[in-house]
């Protein structure tokens, strides 16, 4: 079977997805973007939890990478049009799942989006952020609606552990984008230094 890296959030669907991948055989690292100062402890207890339980669950030992994200919030915040801040937050999200992907010897990526269900998961959005980087990239949930992925998740048991209370992402926009155009992105995106971006990013990065 193949080996693959997980976006981890401490949502409900991220924990879902991964269930689905897991049950059929693959190898798995997990990654955690953490977004303090943006958001409090939760989201990373969250996925230590979840991640607890799929351990026993499939009997893997699915290593957490820790990747430090508020500085590259901030960033964006600054120096970027705010309304794409989702979008373009995202394709430093692949990007660092990929070059751990590179370190760990995975040859795909793993995502718990699902079409629609908010700004960022639009067609035209998850085409301008995956364009980021060259991985094939594993969407379990993308035609499930929201009450198909809580059952999975209620008969999982991490649906209790997802909505324990927790502070939400602080640097979402007021109005993020619901379709983007990749020129756009790709020239938001010349304002910065992406390379070294990633690459602080990777060398902060903790292993739990």
């Amino acid at each position: 079977m193949a080996r693959g890296v997980m976006l981890m959030s401490g949502g409900i669907d991220s924990p879902v997805a991964l269930n689905f991948v897991l049950r059929q055989g693959h190898g798995m690292i997990a990654v955690h973007m953490d977004n303090r100062p943006f958001t409090d402890d939760s989201p990373l207890e969250k996925v230590v939890d979840h991640l607890a339980l799929l351990r026993a669950r499939y009997d893997q030992p699915i290593p957490l990478y820790v990747v430090p994200h508020g500085t590259t919030q901030t960033t964006l915040m600054r120096s970027t049009d705010r309304h794409v801040g989702c979008i373009l937050c995202r394709r430093f999200m692949w990007r660092s799942a990929e070059r751990i992907a590179e370190r760990e010897n995975a040859s795909f990526l793993v995502t718990g989006e699902a079409l629609g269900q908010v700004a960022s998961q639009t067609l035209s959005n998850m085409h301008s952020a995956t364009c980021a980087v060259r991985l094939p990239i594993v969407r379990p949930l993308i035609g499930f609606d929201k009450q198909e992925i809580e059952s999975v998740a209620k008969a999982l048991g991490t649906y209790g552990i997802s909505t324990r209370p927790g502070v939400c992402c602080q640097a979402v926009p007021d109005r993020p984008a619901t379709r983007s155009n990749l020129i756009q992105i790709i020239r938001e995106e010349e304002m910065l230094d992406v390379d070294q971006i990633v690459d602080d990013c990777i060398r902060k990065a903790v292993v739990l």
